[in-house]
Formats: structure tokens, sequence, C-alpha cells
């Protein structure tokens, strides 16, 4: 009789996301007490949101590197039109180079237009921090949103 046993693939692998929450540190620039960063840690969440207007940036540091290759973004805006800009950088383990990755504007033209959905499939070997970066509104002020942020 042959003996074995079925092994599960690491979370990333299985198309999965990462709990950053347990695996990282976050900083923020700002936060609204009632949208805090944990509701956009998973799909179908509640979402981020600053508690201030103007850009924003949230970075996660690693408690130990990460193998990543997928990163997604959703932006919701139900409100106002504006155009919008993020960012998303990473350094690896070793380096306290921040590398961006991307770099996107788009518009919100509500009710028309008020979702943004990017995913980015990039391979990040010993990844030992994520950084967003936001600037809601490049015409004037806005407050910051993210829906999900969502990493595997």
């Amino acid at each position: 009789m042959i003996r074995k046993q079925i092994l599960e693939e690491p979370t990333a692998r299985q198309g999965k996301w990462l709990d950053v929450g347990s695996l990282a540190r976050f900083e923020i620039t700002s936060e609204d007490p009632a949208h805090p960063i944990d509701n956009a840690l998973k799909e179908g969440g509640k979402g981020w949101r600053a508690g201030a207007d103007g850009p924003q940036a949230i970075r996660m540091t690693f408690d130990s590197p990460q193998s990543i290759s997928k990163i997604i973004v959703l932006f919701e805006e139900n409100d106002s039109a504006r155009t919008q800009e993020f960012t998303i950088s990473w350094c690896a383990s070793g380096s306290a180079e921040w590398r961006e990755i991307v770099r996107q504007q788009f518009n919100f033209s509500p009710p028309g237009t008020s979702k943004e959905r990017e995913e980015f499939n990039i391979p990040l070997k010993d990844a030992i921090g994520i950084e967003l970066r936001i600037i809601p509104n490049m015409s004037g002020n806005g407050r910051a949103s993210l829906r999900e942020l969502l990493i595997g």
C-alpha cells in the first residue's frame, strides 16, 4: 500500500490573496476612522477612505520577504467627476530603494464611470514592502479612497 498526502500549495499560487493584515505593518498618511485600511484588504470589503483631502500614501512593510505575483486595486467614486493618479512601488529585501511598478491616471465621471479596477501580474521576488500613492484629483483637492487592495 502506498502512503501519500496531498499538500496545499502556498497561498499566492492558489490564486488566493495574502493575508497582508497579519503579514505586514502599515503606514498610512491619513484614515477616516469609519473606513480603515482593514476594510480594503479583502474581496468585497467596504474599502478605505482618507481622513483628509490631498495626496495619500499606504505603505505595507512585510515581516519577512514575500513572493508576489499579482496586485489588484479597485477604486470607486460615486459623487464627483475627477482625474485621479496612482502609483505602486515595491522594495526588495536587502535594498532601501523603492522601485515604481506602475503609474496610471484615469477619469471618474459618475454615474457612468464610477469604478476603476486594475490587475497587475508582476513577479516580485523577496518583496519587503509595497506602497500605493494616490493623488485623488489632479486639478485640486479631493478625498482619496480605495475599495480593494489585494496582493497574491
